[in-house]
């Protein structure tokens, strides 16, 4: 079986969270990269709050009666503490979201694992920064909406992106991988 033969990297084919992800899917191997692509923006989306709020308290901690009221309940922010708050958070989930993508998420790999991978991973990627910044100043700073409502509706338009961008162009199958991953399987079979 093709799933034997391939190597396991991490969290990839032969570690147990990918294995109870598609039982749960009862193997039906699209949901399961969803649903993994959902565990793994889930892990970033925390990242990118904390370090948001931790962003927030530091630029101005008197906002705050304690460091937990960044997430339920302050003063506004100002426009450069959310900007910042925004695109640090955004860069230390990128980060994380990158490492458990290729590691556990896409079974087609592309060319996520080359230079040139990441850096599509990351242009891709700041377009989603994009439209977090962008709708962080439209919504928060010049409409007055509340900071986390915003971010998690954001959050939710960005991982649609996301998923998209990266499934069709960093982690799409290359011409020729097709025709390797054949004689490589076909090898093992003789």
């Amino acid at each position: 079986m093709k799933d034997e033969k391939e190597p396991s990297s991490g969290g990839g084919k032969k570690g147990i969270l990918y294995r109870l992800v598609l039982k749960i899917c009862r193997g039906n191997q699209r949901l399961a990269e969803i649903l993994r692509f959902c565990i793994v923006g889930g892990v970033a989306t925390v990242v990118d709050f904390v370090v948001m709020g931790v962003t927030l308290y530091c630029f101005d901690p008197s906002l705050y009666p304690g460091f937990f009221n960044v997430f339920y309940g302050g003063g506004t922010p100002t426009v450069l503490a959310s900007c910042v708050g925004t695109g640090l958070g955004f860069t230390a989930g990128l980060a994380v979201n990158y490492v458990l993508s290729v590691l556990f998420v896409f079974d087609e790999k592309g060319n996520s694992r080359t230079f040139t991978g990441f850096v599509e991973f990351a242009l891709l990627s700041a377009g989603g920064l994009a439209i977090n910044v962008l709708g962080m100043y439209l919504f928060v700073d010049l409409a007055r909406w509340n900071e986390w409502v915003i971010k998690i509706l954001l959050t939710l338009v960005v991982l649609v992106y996301n998923y998209l961008t990266r499934k069709f162009i960093v982690f799409r199958k290359r011409k020729g991988e097709a025709k390797e991953n054949k004689e490589a399987g076909d090898g093992g079979n003789a």
